[in-house]
């Protein structure tokens, strides 16, 4: 995880994230997009911001260190309520479960270790949405491109 972190401090400047008071924070975007707050979508807010990546398992134990009462099921009914009003991107790559995270809006791409599993943000390599351009659309008007790159961590590399 030290990757991770030292990963996340490195390559987001002038990204999009949402490093303010996170209650106060949670509330406002609720509010702003038309859902009402409750003690479990602003605690799940909260843990998707604490722990980018996170799969539900992890997401449901964060919640629970907020609002110890919390429910499996109110945890999965708020990141689907929060995922559909974009306030949470959903991320499943091949093999994975699902994984939750609150850098939105802004066409990253992710970077996945074979080995453990860890996920990392990737800027988008031109920088503005699409950054890659298909050599046919078929009449669609492409908005975002999806990359997943895959490799080995540093941590990972050193131990094998």
């Amino acid at each position: 995880m030290v990757f991770l972190d030292s990963f996340r401090k490195g390559c987001h400047t002038g990204a999009v994230t949402m490093d303010i008071d996170p209650a106060a924070d949670a509330a406002e975007r609720l509010r702003r997009v038309g859902l009402r707050v409750t003690r479990p979508r602003v605690a799940v807010l909260n843990a998707v911001q604490t722990h980018p990546h996170a799969d539900t398992d992890t997401l449901i134990a964060a919640a629970r260190a907020e609002v110890p009462e919390v429910s499996h099921q109110a945890v999965y009914d708020s990141l689907n309520a929060l995922t559909e009003a974009r306030l949470l991107r959903r991320i499943q790559p091949r093999g994975s479960v699902a994984r939750y995270e609150s850098r939105i809006d802004d066409n990253h791409h992710h970077v996945v270790c074979r080995s453990c599993g860890a996920i990392a943000d990737v800027d988008c390599a031109v920088g503005e949405a699409p950054c890659l351009t298909a050599s046919d659309d078929h009449g669609f008007v492409i908005e975002t491109v999806e990359v997943i790159y895959w490799g080995v961590c540093p941590d990972c590399a050193r131990a094998s």
